[in-house]
């Protein structure tokens, strides 16, 4: 009677428990001492407690957190900052060679092989992903490409975008998270990367506008010589000469630069040398002209001042926030991954076992079946069933390995770079770690709390408000592009001459008499240098340039594309805060109905073993059938079974809220600059773990029940 009763109170619990469908939660689930609220009830008034709307009034959303330190590197390199070009200018043009990355594994690996078995723990298992696992490590990398992007920017280039996206190329333990988006560096979309559509044929508004002065100085240089011997047609006119010769050299300097204000400089520098027998048109040889001119240049409405010019170095700031906060979001998806790798694993690890023992069981059952067939006390169509029940409970514990090896097989390659090695390929995963049951302390926190915490830490608002920045600034130049571009500008320059007399000159046209030596003074190139400054031949003037676009349609196309945009991504970050919302409340619901799972699970558990012992015992006494027998060793292994998958439902899900309320790295103490450089000097500490325990003899049967199971 007394096991009736059991088994009814199991099914009844079992029954309550699986009206909820695994990985949902519903708030009907929640589960207090003697009141369970309905789901149907009427809501209280309540005031609003995080309004992300702006409404004035209301208690506002959190600011978002920065990811700090800023900027995360992982190398001691600054790649944002150029060469020094003291005291040696040729640095300038040097090329830089990246680290070529690491494709071995790290010692500690190594260190957790023993006697053939890799024995993990989940610290372990986190610390050597941070370590090795590819997606972290080529999102690494996108951290020193925000830095050449904010490089160009203070030279007055466009940023080429970072793709900030999720890398999510380890296979397995599957995890969920809120914004995606392209490019090589990731497998989905993000806001601080380029802005590729579904087709690769969306190019954003983000870096348009009129486009700022190059600020890095430009020095060019033109240095020709040219030797001329000309046969001359008509020798009256070249003074009786058959042949002239002219040999030029060229000396010609430019140097540019422009500034944030929106002013260009411009100065350039000329030389020309001619040595020539032409008496007719060169008085002197060497004939030497030199002459400059210093031009500046204002832009007075399309692209003034340094609001304008300046815009992309904020932007690529903003993105280099957005790649940190990137990098955040990865360890966060990561870890979380192989959190559930490893999950997964100790399920199949704790299957196999249980497959064994059932294995064993049906095993001991028709050993002593097939004795009692030989004295004649058991018909032979119950040895038939014991052995078919033998061999499926072969076939169970086939499949059960096969699926443990795969997870071990995936549990590696999350956690290693290089599995060339045999012995470690080979090697089998031995999980050291369990989940405990004991209640999280977000798990009796207000649900507006845990929102707020939400709100404050989650790297996907903080990207979202970034970006929103970033197009803010877009806006404002793609307005300025609609302006005309009026330009003033303003010069002073002068020419001079120097040189000797040329031995050819010729002072009477008419008779072709040259000219007597000291007619034309000599000229030193030094006195012709300093008469370009000395204001005795000057070139100077002001103007301006006006250029105007009548229809101005590319102009005007832009900028209210770039409002429309803003929009977008305005929209988009109250559809993270309803997201994150939604996905937290149900984060809290799940570790509720996961610990009532785990607990009905294991009461039906409880029961199974002892139905078993019991009906054993009979079978024994001969009271009993082997069918019945079966049928309880089959009962006992589906009640492993739920145990089993409720057990890792719930450490997943406990994990995952954590990664909704992006606590992970602070909860287990892992340092974010050792995980962007790639050295984690201090394993994680990660509660709520237990040792394995090995399976319990069944309880005995009591008279009378302790208290039903706390949830």
């Amino acid at each position: 009677m007394r096991l009736r009763h059991l088994q009814a109170a199991a099914c009844v619990a079992m029954m309550l428990v699986s009206a909820v469908p695994p990985g949902y939660a519903q708030q009907n689930a929640v589960i207090t001492a003697g009141q369970a609220p309905s789901a149907t009830a009427p809501a209280a008034p309540q005031a609003v407690q995080n309004d992300t709307t702006g409404q004035a009034g209301l208690p506002q959303a959190p600011s978002p957190k920065l990811t700090e330190p800023l900027f995360l590197r992982p190398t001691g390199k600054d790649y944002g900052k150029a060469h020094s070009g003291f005291p040696n200018p040729l640095r300038w043009y040097t090329a830089t060679n990246y680290p070529t990355p690491r494709l071995t594994n790290t010692p500690r690996l190594d260190d957790l092989l023993r006697d053939g078995k890799i024995y993990l723990s989940l610290s372990d298992a986190v610390t050597l992903a941070l370590e090795n696992n590819y997606d972290i490590a080529i999102a690494r990398i996108n951290l020193d490409i925000a830095d050449t992007d904010l490089l160009r920017t203070k030279a007055g280039a466009i940023f080429h975008g970072v793709s900030t996206g999720l890398v999510t190329n380890t296979l397995g333990g599957t995890t969920s998270t809120i914004s995606g988006g392209g490019g090589p560096g990731g497998t989905s979309s993000s806001a601080g990367g380029s802005g590729t559509g579904a087709g690769g044929l969306v190019i954003s508004t983000n870096g348009g506008g009129p486009l700022p002065e190059t600020l890095d100085p430009v020095l060019t240089g033109a240095l020709e010589y040219e030797a001329v011997d000309q046969q001359q047609s008509n020798t009256i006119l070249s003074g009786g000469l058959a042949d002239i010769y002219t040999h030029t050299s060229t000396y010609n300097f430019n140097y540019a630069q422009g500034f944030l204000t929106g002013t260009q400089l411009t100065v350039g520098f000329n030389n020309n040398r001619v040595t020539t027998d032409n008496g007719f048109e060169y008085n002197y040889s060497p004939d030497i002209t030199a002459n400059f001119r210093a031009t500046v240049t204002q832009h007075l409405l399309q692209g003034f001042g340094t609001g304008i010019n300046g815009r992309f170095i904020l932007q690529a700031k903003n993105n280099r926030r957005i790649t940190d906060s990137a990098f955040r979001q990865q360890l966060l998806y990561t870890v979380n991954q192989v959190e559930n790798i490893y999950w997964g694993l100790v399920s199949a690890y704790e299957d196999e076992q249980a497959k064994e023992r059932a294995l064993a069981q049906s095993t001991q059952l028709t050993a002593d079946n097939r004795k009692q067939l030989e004295i004649g006390t058991l018909a032979p169509l119950d040895v038939v069933n014991s052995d078919a029940s033998v061999a499926t409970d072969k076939q169970a514990l086939i499949a059960s390995q096969s699926n443990l090896e795969y997870q071990q097989l995936i549990m590696k390659q999350a956690i290693a770079r290089n599995l060339n090695d045999p012995q470690l390929a080979n090697a089998p995963v031995v999980p050291t770690d369990r989940v405990g049951l004991d209640r999280l302390p977000e798990e009796d926190m207000p649900v507006e709390d845990l929102v707020r915490e939400a709100y404050t830490n989650n790297p996907q608002i903080e990207q979202a408000v970034l970006n929103m920045k970033n197009n803010q600034i877009t806006i404002k130049a793609e307005k300025n592009g609609l302006l005309p571009v009026l330009d003033a500008y303003g010069f002073y320059g002068a020419s001079s001459l120097s040189g000797a007399q040329n031995p050819a000159a010729i002072c009477d046209f008419t008779t072709g008499a040259v000219c007597p030596a000291g007619t034309y003074p000599s000229i030193s190139y030094g006195t012709g240098f300093s008469n370009l400054f000395n204001n005795s031949n000057p070139d100077k003037g002001v103007g301006v340039n006006l250029t105007i676009s009548l229809r101005n349609r590319v102009a005007q196309a832009d900028q209210a594309r770039s409002q429309m945009e803003l929009q977008q991504s305005q929209m988009r970050l109250q559809q993270l805060y309803t997201q994150i919302r939604v996905q937290v409340i149900n984060g809290q619901y799940a570790l509720t109905n996961d610990r009532a799972q785990v607990t009905a699970a294991q009461a039906s558990h409880d029961y199974a073993a002892q139905s078993l012992d019991a009906e054993q015992k009979k079978y024994h006494l001969g009271a009993s059938t082997t069918a019945n027998v079966l049928q309880q060793q089959r009962n006992l292994a589906t009640a492993d079974n739920s145990v089993i998958s409720a057990t890792a439902a719930y450490a997943k899900d406990r994990a995952a809220l954590r990664q909704l309320l992006s606590t992970t790295l602070t909860d287990y103490g892992i340092d974010i600059q050792g995980a962007a450089a790639g050295t984690v000097s201090q394993a994680p500490l990660i509660p709520g773990l237990t040792a394995p325990k090995a399976p319990e003899a069944p309880k005995p049967i009591s008279a009378t029940p302790g208290p039903p199971p706390a949830m």
